[in-house]
């Protein structure tokens, strides 16, 4: 039977405490701790996917700017919850104000997702930054950059996160797993890697999933849990639909959705990944290029709430249409 050690969740129980403590994004982490060693810091944007370490960061570098006491002068707002300008006029403005406590001589406020933020409450919040300066920095992180707008951006350090590196994630996940005391296969360890894509977030919780009833986390498990397609299995959808079988890749797009639990975002992904390693004799260069500019297509019409299924049917005929053509 596994030992229940803990209820904690995960991600949180092992979440860096310092920069000192954090793996990878490396290009940024050094001149975080410059502005922990020097107590002094801008404004910063922190723009990257999701699972990045954005959150982990603007936590760490808190704790070793302000020490136990960190929470005193820490504050982290979601954008997401209240994205208009009423919020950034009342309860940041009424945190920006008040004086810092403690010799570093600001706090900071964190907010999260800043991205969701609507143009009036950005334009508010730059105001914000100006006037309030002295008193109060602010860390503001999204995913994507391009919807800050450039009166905010000139005003930040901008630093860009990039999806952890294999080596990163493993090295986090043989911590997690060593202090749970699980045992995780080399083939579950590669399994997870290519099922989170780099997100740090998501592979700990998937391991903490696969964790759950068991001391030795299988390959197997990891399958069962994953909600993302794997490599296999669309490697398999693709080379029916590249076959002419546009019936049979359907049938495993259709495993896909219903048994995997997988969404349409993360099977255009997955496409997206094994596309390259297409052998050029199956599918041309040319024949490539067309298809991940189909891909694009079809990515943004899921992020305007196209149905998942329809368009990812069209893909497979889109793949077995130039078969035929090729034919």
């Amino acid at each position: 039977m596994a030992d229940h050690k803990s209820e904690a969740i995960w991600v949180e129980k092992y979440r860096p405490t310092s920069l000192k403590e954090m793996v990878g994004q490396e290009a940024i982490v050094p001149l975080l701790r410059s502005y922990a060693e020097k107590k002094s810091m801008p404004h910063l944007l922190f723009a990257g996917p999701p699972g990045s370490g954005k959150t982990t960061a603007a936590l760490a570098l808190a704790r070793d700017l302000f020490g136990s006491e960190w929470r005193q002068s820490f504050r982290e707002t979601n954008a997401s919850d209240e994205r208009g300008i009423d919020t950034v006029r009342t309860t940041i403005k009424q945190y920006a104000r008040t004086a810092p406590i403690g010799d570093v001589g600001f706090k900071i406020l964190f907010l999260d997702e800043a991205d969701n933020l609507t143009s009036e409450a950005q334009a508010a919040l730059r105001r914000m930054m100006e006037r309030y300066s002295s008193s109060c920095r602010f860390i503001l992180s999204c995913n994507y950059s391009s919807r800050i707008i450039d009166p905010i951006q000139s005003r930040c350090a901008v630093f860009r996160f990039r999806a952890y590196s294999p080596d990163a994630v493993r090295t986090q996940l043989k911590r997690v797993a060593e202090g749970e005391g699980k045992k995780v296969s080399s083939e579950a360890m590669e399994t997870i890697l290519t099922a989170s894509g780099g997100d740090m977030r998501r592979a700990v919780n998937l391991l903490q999933l696969a964790g759950t009833h068991t001391d030795t986390v299988s390959a197997e498990t990891i399958r069962e849990y994953a909600t993302v397609p794997l490599r296999r299995e669309v490697e398999g959808m693709i080379t029916a639909a590249l076959s002419g079988n546009f019936r049979e890749a359907r049938d495993r797009l259709f495993t896909l959705f219903v048994e995997r639990g997988a969404s349409g975002e993360d099977i255009v992904r997955a496409i997206h990944s094994y596309l390259p390693d297409i052998p050029d004799t199956i599918l041309s260069a040319r024949e490539k290029v067309r298809l991940l500019e189909y891909l694009g297509e079809v990515d943004f019409r899921l992020a305007q709430g196209a149905s998942d299924r329809i368009q990812l049917e069209a893909v497979l005929a889109h793949v077995a249409a130039g078969r035929e053509d090729r034919n």
